[in-house]
């Protein structure tokens, strides 16, 4: 069945409802809806999903983005395994601080969704467009979202420091070797790794049902919308799709586990993707 005949899960349209305030233009500029509008949404199902992948490849193969994704992520694995080294007791949150990268994601794939959008459009996409949401009307919006992610980060930090200290953090890991072997071969450290697997799956779902990653940051780089207009819509979203949503995390979790493998050289190439198919499962999502 394709997918305009499954469904449409919300009827109102982008122009607004009863108690919606619109601002007024600014040189030209579209201006930007708050919170009151209702975006129509779309019911989808799995086969909507591998086409979201298959496009993001398409995407990525003719804009690569890796050089982008290795100027980010590398200094970032350096720095932190350069303080690990010199700080022991950041060790147990090197792993976790890595993990973030699915938190944060949504946030640094924004540039990725832009060029998504402009070669939709049939629009010169360069790279220095990658920049273009920092710039555009809506950055407040972006910043807005981004900030909910840094506070989900924070927490997701917070719960696997207790969650090192309630189980091996009496061990005295007082290096790698050491560490490594308190988390693997002891009970405590197979408590840790469950415990530590079962709370970053929460924070995962909080990113996902909360709206901060499937529908939101594309929607605010695609429409003049406000924070809180772009979470409502993403929430319907969830809503409507909590299957394919599920999916969907599911899918994002087990290819960025794949890129963090080969030591983490493979988000070069999975953050990209992610970011491109991710835009596109947005275009099936929401009526544009």
């Amino acid at each position: 069945m394709g997918w305009r005949r499954r469904g449409v899960y919300s009827i109102f349209q982008g122009r607004g409802r009863e108690g919606s305030t619109v601002e007024p233009s600014v040189n030209g500029e579209r201006p930007v809806t708050t919170i009151g509008t209702t975006f129509t949404v779309r019911r989808i199902g799995e086969g909507d999903l591998n086409w979201a992948l298959a496009e993001g490849w398409k995407d990525f193969k003719a804009k690569r983005g890796d050089l982008i994704v290795l100027a980010l992520i590398y200094p970032l694995v350096g720095f932190l395994a350069a303080a690990t080294a010199l700080n022991a007791r950041l060790l147990p949150l090197f792993f976790p601080l890595v993990a973030g990268v699915s938190i944060l994601g949504p946030a640094v794939a924004s540039g990725f969704y832009e060029l998504a959008r402009r070669r939709e459009l049939g629009l010169e996409s360069s790279w220095w467009h990658f920049l273009d949401p920092l710039r555009g009307r809506n950055r407040t919006a972006l910043a807005t979202l981004t900030a909910g992610l840094a506070i989900l980060f924070a927490g997701w930090l917070i719960a696997a420091s207790l969650i090192y200290d309630a189980t091996i953090g009496g061990g005295h890991a007082d290096g790698p070797a050491r560490f490594l072997s308190l988390l693997f071969t002891t009970p405590p450290g197979w408590t840790m790794i469950a415990a530590g697997n079962l709370v970053g799956f929460g924070f995962a779902v909080m990113t996902l049902t909360l709206t901060l990653a499937l529908v939101s940051f594309p929607m605010v780089v695609d429409k003049p919308v406000d924070a809180a207009t772009a979470i409502a819509t993403s929430i319907q979203a969830v809503r409507a799709n909590p299957r394919e949503a599920a999916s969907w995390g599911l899918r994002v979790a087990g290819l960025l586990a794949l890129g963090c493998l080969p030591i983490f050289i493979g988000l070069a190439v999975v953050l990209p993707v992610l970011g491109y198919a991710t835009w596109h499962l947005y275009t099936r999502l929401v009526e544009r």
